[in-house]
């Protein structure tokens, strides 16, 4: 991962401010390095850090290479796979290599930007870049087409181009780059568009493929498909593609931690509200992780003076915590007594991580400035619980049953974001199987699916990464997106089952994300599979912290 500055301007080299450089090296602590070019006129200036996460040694960025002089690339992703081959060691290297021979191998006559679009075309993974090819005099970047990182630019008022993973909020004009396809701006174009005292825009290639479009179109039921089962096809599938997914993700990640007295540091922390989920996750995530391995699951819980009172027959003197009657707080013990129980041979360890009100009013204006242009209450909530959980400060219980600070060291986390779009875990879900049968179902689902590269995971990215980790989305694999957003919907969830063909056990769960429940009731956690969906903000309880009549919609007084 790393934390990408570029800016293209004719009136000298623009670098970070010092808070902008700040913010950069919060996400990228492991190197950081200032390139400064000219092209003519225009002046190109690249700054970059590093989170070191895999291979044998730290990539510095950005990436060069003698073979292709003044190209470089900036590379803030994972490439898990290059022609369907899997990347065991660094990527950025691989990457960089590949794409830079694909300018060097191509015929004259062949467009730049095509070029970038047929190399980007065989990786396998998220990602945001930037990359200078110095033969065309051409900056490209783009995210990728599911917008898992973030990448965003402005425009100064001397008509300069600024590129970068995070905004200095106190600088306007930023937007987020769209997940839509590769953008190119050529410095020979923007020399003459300066002269004339005009805007350079950058012009933009759609991407080859996509993993979220949609094949088929079937939207009525077929009447002869079994309700789901443990023993389903689309159950085994989904655990197949699961678990290479997170063989990809969780094999080999770059160990910086020193264990500190005799507790083993975690190299994998979950996000953890003891959902379906995230807890589906952590249980594939031990069959894959080294036996001696602990799994960190970061549980956050907030003191909400809307919610949180002491009642006033409780007594005075007695223990009374706000934290653990959040609903996320409840289910996440619930769930990790579970695990302990399904995988008795891991070592769990549950960070409670407590937030009081007044903590969270110390933070509040970071987090504002790091979701920054987003700008409503609800991208406050669900960001304020991401921000906590991330930085993975809170208490763990000892073996005598102690409480003690903690904080995580795992720089690689996992999040269960995707598994309500795919599988249909909204109440909107619902609501349109209710009202208009599979055909409004299927349309939602598809809509949810559509929208996946335009949600909100530039912002998610800019908050989790700013305590030097990286979130990593299982669910979002190209491969099970593909799959998911072709299977029927009956193989994805349990709308419209035939009641009098239910399974004895199985048949009781509820229908949204059904064969996700299925799966986690095959491996042992019944309780987990009939967990109902919440939302981060309200099990967490960072919805409307404060006393008052502001919506999610209203923007952040």
């Amino acid at each position: 991962m790393c934390g990408i500055f570029c800016s293209v301007s004719a009136a000298g080299h623009i670098v970070p401010s010092a808070r902008h450089r700040d913010l950069l090296q919060r996400r990228g602590p492991d190197s950081f390095k200032e390139l400064k070019q000219q092209s003519g006129s225009v002046y190109l200036t690249c700054f970059s850090t590093v989170l070191a996460l895999r291979g044998d040694h730290t990539v510095i960025q950005p990436v060069q290479h003698s073979d292709y002089p003044d190209s470089f690339l900036c590379w803030n992703g994972e490439a898990w796979k290059y022609d369907s081959t899997p990347i065991l060691g660094n990527d950025s290297e691989i990457v960089f290599a590949s794409v830079s021979r694909w300018f060097a191998n191509c015929a004259v006559s062949s467009s730049p930007s095509s070029i970038m679009q047929d190399a980007l075309s065989h990786i396998t993974g998220p990602y945001a870049f930037a990359y200078f090819d110095s033969k065309s005099d051409t900056l490209f970047f783009g995210r990728d087409p599911l917008g898992r990182r973030s990448l965003m630019y402005r425009v100064d008022e001397n008509g300069s181009f600024i590129l970068s993973t995070i905004s200095d909020s106190t600088e306007k004009g930023w937007e987020e780059v769209e997940a839509d396809g590769i953008y190119s701006l050529n410095l020979r174009s923007f020399h003459e568009s300066m002269q004339q005292k005009e805007s350079s825009k950058p012009t933009c290639i759609p991407y080859l493929h996509s993993p979220n479009t949609v094949v088929s179109s079937a939207s009525t039921h077929d009447t002869s498909a079994s309700p789901l089962i443990t023993s389903s096809p689309s159950v085994l599938k989904i655990e197949d593609l699961l678990r290479r997914s997170l063989d990809l993700r969780i094999s080999n990640i770059l160990s910086h931690s020193q264990a500190v007295s005799s507790r083993i540091p975690a190299s994998l922390a979950v996000l953890f509200s003891g959902g379906l989920d995230c807890t589906l996750l952590a249980r594939l995530s031990h069959d894959t992780l080294d036996p001696s391995q602990p799994i960190d699951l970061l549980n956050v819980a907030f003191e909400n003076p809307r919610v949180h009172r002491r009642p006033a027959n409780a007594d005075s003197d007695g223990p009374w915590s706000p934290f653990e009657l959040c609903p996320d707080r409840i289910t996440g013990r619930a769930s990790f007594a579970e695990l302990q129980t399904t995988c008795p041979s891991r070592t769990w360890r549950f960070v409670a991580i407590n937030v009081p009100y007044q903590e969270f009013l110390a933070h509040r204006a970071e987090v504002i400035s790091l979701i920054h242009p987003h700008n409503t209450e609800m991208d406050l909530s669900i960001a304020s619980a991401l921000y906590f959980a991330s930085r993975g400060q809170g208490v763990v219980l000892s073996e005598n049953q102690e409480a003690t600070s903690y904080t995580s060291e795992a720089r690689v986390l996992l999040s269960g974001l995707g598994a309500d779009e795919l599988f249909g875990g909204y109440t909107r879900h619902d609501t349109a199987f209710r009202r208009h049968g599979f055909t409004g179902l299927l349309e939602e689902l598809n809509l949810d699916v559509e929208r996946l590269g335009k949600r909100n995971l530039g912002r998610d990215d800019r908050v989790l990464s700013n305590w030097a980790r990286e979130t990593r989305f299982p669910f979002l694999d190209e491969d099970l997106v593909s799959w998911a957003v072709n299977a029927p919907v009956w193989e994805r969830c349990g709308f419209g089952e035939d009641q009098t063909t239910l399974d004895s056990e199985t048949g009781t769960l509820e229908p949204a994300k059904k064969v996700l429940r299925c799966l986690a009731w095959k491996l042992g956690m019944n309780n987990v599979a009939a967990e109902k969906k919440r939302a981060i903000q309200f099990g967490a309880r960072t919805a409307k912290m404060e006393v008052g009549k502001s919506k999610g919609t209203h923007t952040i007084a």
